[in-house]
């Protein structure tokens, strides 16, 4: 609760600060490239706005939570404030349940018994951690469930602005590994070997909430709908009301939100970026970013600056956005390569020069000379 309107008001008005710069960097139609005809849009009673869109009714609204601006747009006659207050619900509900910090969720409760007990859990949270799990697995431990420890010592993002000492460091790194995860799928429920262990949803939480919006979406009849979680993690699904792709905006690693290198345009598909511009902090002019490597217990320092992961499934390609960064640029190429779905990606390295799997480099179009295709 706000103590007084003021504090309320400087939040308020951060939260239309931070909405008006993820509006910019996801274009939903470029300019000249959408020719649906807009009305003037108008407020639903429970926060949506509601306009039309090539004779298509459309909701969007925005939504603060999972530490970010979320949007949502969905298209369709059938369309109601009810969807968008359904969808509010889920994303606070797997918010809580999924958070290492927030008391009352269930992730929280896992970690203050780990070494101790375990905990019953929702199917929900049963679910994203054994997903995890098993990413841990298919990529040898680089994503790993429980780098809690180290999230919490570096606290790049939430305070932190200094290296840690390496003892601490080593402390860290000894309490993280993803076998010592133990789920009783009978029982539902949870239990970390040792003291101190920490899971962390970070690397696949929004994934996974992205999904399951996307799955309550098509239940309910719509097919064509912007989901974006804080910009990394975007569902197009379908197409525009007018049959045509969605044009997307790519985010440039090397300035502020609200900047792009180029587009990209979707049909029925998810982009998720990791990179070194989201949280980081300078120290002996080094660079100390939040995508922490549980080998060495520091942020990965590969010659990336990001990645972007095309995937059919936004769990998969959260998971993959941070697993694979913490791979070499060949590794991670061949990786991906590897895989029996369809997941394409694109690597941008500390030259400029961007790197693509196979069918992706035709898709991408360049606005920013910065950058090059590498040969």
């Amino acid at each position: 609760m706000f103590k007084n309107k003021k504090s309320a008001l400087i939040l308020a008005a951060l939260v239309v600060v931070i909405v008006a710069a993820v509006g910019i960097w996801l274009a939903f139609g470029s300019k000249g490239d959408d020719n649906s005809s807009n009305t003037a849009a108008n407020e639903n009673a429970g926060g949506a706005t509601v306009s039309e869109e090539g004779g298509t009714k459309a909701l969007s609204q925005t939504y603060y939570i999972y530490d970010t601006v979320v949007n949502i747009k969905v298209f369709g006659d059938n369309a109601t404030q009810q969807n968008m207050d359904d969808i509010q619900q889920m994303l606070e509900r797997m918010d809580t349940e999924f958070s290492r910090t927030k008391e009352d969720g269930e992730l929280y409760a896992v970690n203050q018994a780990a070494g101790k007990e375990a905990v019953a859990v929702s199917d929900e949270t049963l679910d994203v951690v054994k997903q995890s799990i098993q990413y841990a697995e298919e990529m040898d431990g680089l994503f790993d469930p429980t780098i809690g420890p180290l999230v919490d010592l570096w606290a790049i993002g939430e305070g932190g602005e200094h290296v840690p000492d390496q003892a601490d460091i080593d402390k860290a790194k000894s309490l993280i590994n993803y076998k010592d995860v133990i789920i009783d799928e009978t029982a539902k429920t949870i239990k970390l070997a040792k003291e101190g262990m920490v899971l962390d949803m970070g690397g696949i939480g929004k994934g996974y909430a992205a999904d399951r919006i996307a799955e309550y979406l098509k239940a309910q009849g719509l097919d064509s709908a912007m989901i974006n979680l804080g910009g990394s993690s975007i569902i197009a699904l379908g197409n525009k009301p007018n049959g045509s792709p969605w044009n997307i905006g790519l985010q440039d690693p090397d300035q502020s939100r609200g900047t792009q290198l180029g587009t990209i345009k979707i049909s029925d598909e998810v982009i998720d970026a990791s990179g070194v511009y989201e949280r980081f902090f300078m120290q002996d002019g080094v660079r100390y970013h939040h995508i922490l490597d549980p080998r060495t217990g520091y942020p990965s320092q590969n010659g990336l600056k990001s990645i972007t992961i095309m995937s059919p499934n936004a769990t998969d390609a959260d998971a993959l956005s941070t697993g694979v960064f913490l791979m070499s640029l060949e590794e991670g190429m061949k990786y991906l390569e590897s895989l029996p779905e369809k997941v394409d990606a694109f690597f941008i390295t500390d030259d400029n020069k961007i790197y693509t799997t196979s069918g992706l480099k035709d898709r991408l179009i360049l606005t920013d000379p910065t950058y090059t295709f590498a040969e």
